[in-house]
Formats: C-alpha cells, structure tokens, sequence
C-alpha cells in the first residue's frame, strides 16, 4: 500500500513518525510525507528513504493576529495543493503527526475519501489536531488520560513511538564514543529548538558548579551553542549519530517537557528533571506533561519562571538524594509497542475500506 505522512513545524511533529515510517517500509509499503516548502521538515528526513513534498501553510494561532489574515490565504493555498498532490500520489491512508501542516492535508484526504489516522503526543490535543478531528477515522494518543470530546471516531492509547535502536544503547559504548572518563556521572541537558534560550542560559551560567559534579553534555539546538572553555563541559547543536548509547549512560537528563523528550526518559527510566515551556511561550501543553509526569513521581519539575542556577543545582542534588524513590516509581511506567500498535492501526483502517 501507498501510506501518506504528513507532520510539521516542530521536529516534535517529525521525528516520531520516523520509526513508524521505517518499519512500514521494511514491510515493503510505499511511503511519502508531506510537509512545508520551508525544507525544515527534509532536513530531519534526510537520513530516510522516503520522498518528500511541500506545500504552503500557515500557522494556527489561538489569539488574535493580523499574520491571521495572510495565514487564511495559505491554508486554502495548501489545501488546494494537498488535494492535487494526493490526486498524483493516490494513497491508501494518510498518516498525521499533527502540526500546522497537516489540517490542509487531512482536509484534503476527506475531500479525497482517504481515511486518516492521526497521533497527538501531548496529553491534550493540539490545535491542529482538534481541527482534523472531523475528518479523522481513528486517533491514536500517547497518554491513557487524554480525553477528546465530542469526538466519534475510534481512539486507540498506543503510546509515544521511539525507534527500536534507543531502547538499545549501550552505556561504556556511548561513553567511548563521546571520549568521556568512566568515573564521572553524566548529565545531559536538552534544550532543543524552541525555547531554549532561556534553559541555555541557566546552564552555561551553572557550568562551574554543573562541572564540578558532573560530565555535561549540552544539547543547545541548531545556532545556539556557545563556546566555552570549561572542563566536563561539551555542547553540540544537535546529536544524531550515538544519542542511544550517550543517553544511555546518563545519570541524570534534564530537558524541556515535550512529549517526545518525556516518554525518551521515561522509557529509559532516568532521573529526569523537567523544565516546561512556561504558558506564555506555548499553549501550556509542556506544562500538562510535566505535571503528569510530577503527579506520578517519574519527574522532578522546575517552572521556567522559577529556574534558577540555585534551583537547577538544588534541584539535581534533591534528585540525586531521592534517586531510589524516582526509580522505584519510573518502574511503574508502562513502556509499549507504539510502532507496532501505530502500524497494525494503519493497516486496520486500510483493511476497513477495502
């Protein structure tokens, strides 16, 4: 079969679908994804097989904008491009990560009487998501206690998918590869790509005492690193190649509280420290991440408005004192099958129409 990807604007809306892609292509099935014409999307495929395509859209907001008015324009842009693309690539089945990109697609795909399956990774839906809703057959959710209203279709928990190599790093290969020394605890900090300025910030302002206790890798995100001349301190852009096995040797990760990022750590049941996107910078759904991950005693959590050099290393020293307590509550988290489930789903929405 022919499957269609779409997902976009934030790697979070990516690089989920990547395994999920993988594995459909090792089953032999065709798959293209659609995302925007800004290449940012490609970029993050590159290391794939899949063809890419992209069209116009522009950003959902949920508050008033005169960049609202321009954005229509490329919506109905996009929609009209969706439809003639799908009309070329006559797929089965239209796969949504959600994104802003992705409403012109699933639109298309109903206009086309393609069934979609759709996968919101956050505890509450995204704009672009409850947008779709309409026109989805089935939606797929990361966590058990997300809720849709209203909504008719099917909705299958399947977790958050992760690539099967993650889940098989291997620690003293991670620690060779990066050349770090066997008798220092790693701590890995990641500030992604948006909104991390201001976690960057805290660390590069907390490097001695960070230093002191720890070997610190600090993912800063594409244009954000900085040098610094500090022994134990390493800061990269992006880490593709060995991020399995270097996380793998972690002792501690701090990092935003994305969904993605979230079930990384939890599956891995690390000592994790969460520092959410405050709400002014995002619709709050970091927040509702990290407060269930806090409420359930996987998480300890720093707001952004309170994150300090004092509380980061407060912080870390009380997770390092209740390191058995965290542990025995990460053992708790119920690790699943995402990619298979995601794929048994796609083919039972396939097999339906047939």
């Amino acid at each position: 079969m022919h499957v269609v990807v779409v997902g976009g604007g934030t790697g979070g809306h990516v690089i989920p679908a990547i395994p999920v892609m993988e594995a459909l292509r090792r089953e032999g099935h065709d798959v293209s994804f659609i995302g925007t014409t800004s290449g940012y999307e490609e970029r993050l495929l590159v290391h794939t097989d899949v063809r890419y395509y992209g069209i116009s859209s522009g950003k959902l907001r949920r508050y008033f904008s005169f960049e609202n008015l321009r954005d229509v324009f490329r919506v109905l842009t996009g929609i009209v491009q969706a439809f003639f693309l799908l009309g070329r690539l006559k797929p089965e089945v239209i796969f949504s990560k959600g994104g802003f990109v992705a409403f012109p697609v699933v639109l298309a795909g109903w206009l086309r009487r393609v069934p979609v399956i759709g996968h919101e990774s956050d505890i509450t839906p995204g704009l672009a998501n409850r947008l779709s809703l309409p026109f989805m057959q089935t939606l797929c959710i990361s966590f058990p206690e997300t809720r849709v209203r209203r909504y008719k279709g099917r909705v299958v928990h399947t977790g958050s998918p992760l690539r099967p190599e993650f889940l098989a790093g291997d620690p003293e290969r991670g620690r060779e590869r990066f050349a770090l020394p066997a008798d220092r605890p790693i701590l890995i900090v990641v500030g992604g790509s948006q909104g991390a300025r201001v976690l960057n910030a805290v660390v590069r302002d907390a490097v001695v005492p960070l230093t002191k206790r720890y070997e610190v890798i600090h993912v800063c995100g594409p244009g954000n690193v900085v040098t610094i001349e500090q022994p134990g301190y390493h800061a990269y852009e992006f880490i593709r190649e060995g991020w399995a096995d270097l996380i793998a040797a972690a002792k501690i990760v701090v990092s935003r509280a994305g969904a993605n990022s979230l079930f990384e750590v939890l599956a891995l049941q690390k000592l994790n420290l969460l520092v959410p996107l405050s709400a002014a910078a995002s619709r709050g759904d970091q927040i509702e991440n990290a407060n269930y991950a806090e409420a359930r005693g996987f998480s300890l959590v720093i707001r952004e408005e309170a994150l300090r050099v004092e509380t980061m290393m407060e912080g870390l020293i009380n997770l390092e004192r209740q390191a058995e307590a965290y542990r025995e509550c990460l053992t708790s988290f119920a690790r699943t099958d995402a990619v298979g489930a995601l794929c048994s789903e796609i083919h039972r929405l396939v097999d339906a129409r047939a």
